[in-house]
């Protein structure tokens, strides 16, 4: 099967009450399930690139044997009108574990989970992985790309006065430069939403200096942490690379990947390609078992 022939369903489920939409392509006999969550002010349709089918993960996925679920994550799409039902992070995580086990119902799972996140998305995917819940529901990897733990120079100002609705002078060219990495139909907002969730004014501020390296240390499955090469929101030299890689001490298996010709928007670049293969990879490694030893690895 090419991507071309992959079909992506909408899908709207009810969660404790609050609906909860998001996108599915399916596999006819999945080896494992990427759960995939996008980031702020955007939607589940960050994952399936207008026009290039080649380089949606919700195409690439189940060509290559995968089904993929891309969640719009809590305080988006069907959800946006519960606000208050998102600000406690033990909230959002049932939500998406309630969404994912709806969406899937009965069907295969193969070998398990894997949650892949980017940039905001990759709090909702550390809270999952690293939460009680990640053994019963067979997690088994984690992938993250658009993250840090110290924010770049260029992007503190603009960071410091983001809110749920507004988006300060700037704050594009952080996360849509070089404007040549992704395709012009991208550059034209079709795959943003209007607003983010008002939770995230929180997460923002919180994630990199208290959350992300609470909740790392409690992530044991393998993790592979994707750098895109223009990357302007975080830091990305040396000493930041590695003080990413020494948080995840339970972790199995770290592999750190380089992503050429990319900007902060990995999955909507024209080297999303290359990037889904880089994941998609790293989850046969872990549907093989692949990272029962603990190591380190970079790209």
């Amino acid at each position: 099967m090419s991507e071309r022939g992959v079909t992506v369903r909408p899908r709207v489920v009810l969660v404790d009450g609050v609906p909860m939409s998001g996108l599915v392509a399916e596999a006819e006999q999945p080896t494992a399930v990427v759960v995939a969550f996008h980031g702020g002010a955007s939607t589940a349709a960050y994952f399936d690139c207008p026009g290039h089918p080649q380089l949606s993960l919700l195409r690439t996925g189940p060509a290559h044997g995968l089904t993929v679920v891309a969640l719009d994550r809590p305080g988006y799409g069907s959800s946006a009108p519960y606000p208050d039902a998102m600000h406690d992070p033990d909230q959002r995580v049932a939500l998406a574990f309630g969404a994912l086990d709806k969406v899937l119902g009965e069907k295969s799972r193969g070998a398990g989970v894997f949650l892949l996140g980017h940039s905001a998305g990759c709090e909702l995917a550390v809270r999952m992985a690293a939460g009680d819940r990640a053994a019963d529901a067979g997690v088994l990897g984690l992938a993250l790309a658009g993250t840090g733990l110290r924010y770049a120079d260029a992007a503190i100002d603009i960071i410091k006065t983001t809110t749920a609705t507004k988006r300060p002078v700037g704050l594009r060219d952080l996360l849509w430069q070089p404007a040549e990495l992704y395709p012009p139909e991208v550059l034209s907002g079709i795959t943003n939403s209007s607003t983010g969730a008002p939770y995230e004014t929180e997460v923002t501020k919180n994630w990199p200096r208290r959350d992300f390296p609470a909740l790392a240390p409690k992530v044991q499955v393998p993790v592979q942490f994707t750098i895109a090469e223009h990357e302007r929101v975080w830091r990305t030299d040396p000493e930041a690379r590695a003080d990413i890689a020494a948080l995840f001490t339970a972790a199995p298996r770290f592999v750190l990947e380089d992503q050429p010709n990319a900007g902060h928007n990995l999955s909507l670049s024209l080297a999303a390609a290359d990037y889904h293969r880089k994941v998609l990879s790293f989850v046969g490694d872990c549907v093989r078992g692949q990272g029962a030893q603990l190591t380190v690895e970079a790209d």
